[in-house]
């Protein structure tokens, strides 16, 4: 009985560990993807959709067992937020390291047998291997050796190309099976949210990554800069959505004044103290999730699927 509560218990951390409530807003951008390609003219399948969604899934679940794994010695220095700062279940319980490992490389292997089955079932063609391969390189390096991107000052250029442009871009792709018109013009604006996320989520760990030496943008600038680089970024991402010569989507532009206007806020106020800014840093996060749930909603009723 002992035996069983300590498994269940390891279970319980590393079910923690995988911060599932990062797959939401992951759904939210690959949904967008797919939405753009049927009001381009493409057919919503829902089971191919669903499919397409489960090569996605378990990759960016990876990312989370991974980033904690690499980031141990640094996540020590500081404290977990529910968006940063990793889990802070491996250094709490360092002997589910090897655990996580496995289950972040068992992940990437699902991601590409569900992969090979969809290419089978659709007939792809072999290039979307090579876009999960990049995909979960980019997530799988940005903590871990050798490259470690997050270390050398790269992390925000491989987060922002995830969540800008291959993750609405493979939503895209699988609906459609190639890229289009509508995703080129929503991608700008995308990639935008993508580095106000990645500057964001960083402003709560200055300390421990500066501790750390970790290259963030945030550790090298500072809290007040990147609350006003993030204010910039959001209203460029309304002003790009507003400025579209498509009428279809230029409501996005208006939904896009929720983050911006939150952030607009953070941006004055530019609190330098840990607690203060990480509530800053929720409110935008959350207004971002918004404006996707809003984006994904005004699409679902404009197909006529609402």
């Amino acid at each position: 009985m002992h035996r069983i509560r300590i498994d269940l218990y390891n279970a319980w951390l590393l079910l923690r560990l995988g911060r599932v409530h990062f797959l939401v807003p992951g759904a939210f951008l690959y949904l967008l993807g797919a939405l753009l390609a049927v009001l381009a003219g493409a057919s919503l399948y829902l089971p191919r959709l669903l499919l397409g969604y489960m090569v996605f899934m378990p990759a960016h679940l990876s990312v989370s067992y991974s980033n904690d794994l690499f980031d141990a010695d640094t996540d020590r220095y500081g404290r977990p937020t529910p968006f940063s700062g990793g889990s802070g279940v491996l250094v709490s319980h360092p002997h589910l390291r090897p655990t996580a490992g496995r289950i972040a490389i068992g992940l990437i292997v699902a991601s590409f047998v569900v992969g090979i089955v969809f290419m089978a079932v659709y007939a792809y063609p072999a290039w979307l291997l090579a876009y999960l391969a990049l995909g979960n390189a980019l997530g799988w390096f940005y903590a871990a050796p050798p490259l470690r991107l997050s270390y050398r000052g790269l992390g925000e250029i491989a987060t922002t190309l995830t969540v800008g442009l291959l993750v609405p871009a493979l939503g895209y792709i699988m609906t459609t099976g190639h890229p289009g018109h509508l995703l080129w013009a929503v991608i700008p604006g995308s990639l935008l949210c993508g580095m106000a996320f990645i500057i964001a989520v960083q402003i709560p760990d200055l300390e421990a990554d500066r501790r750390a030496l970790k290259h963030t943008l945030v550790s090298r600038i500072g809290r007040g800069p990147a609350f006003i680089l993030i204010t910039v970024v959001l209203s460029l991402t309304t002003v790009w959505f507003l400025a579209l010569s498509d009428s279809r989507l230029r409501p996005v532009g208006l939904f896009g004044l929720l983050p911006a206007g939150i952030s607009l806020w953070s941006g004055l106020r530019r609190p330098s103290e840990r607690e203060s800014a990480t509530r800053h840093v929720s409110g935008i996060l959350i207004a971002l999730v918004g404006f996707l749930m809003l984006t994904d909603g005004y699409l679902l009723w404009r197909l006529g699927v609402i």
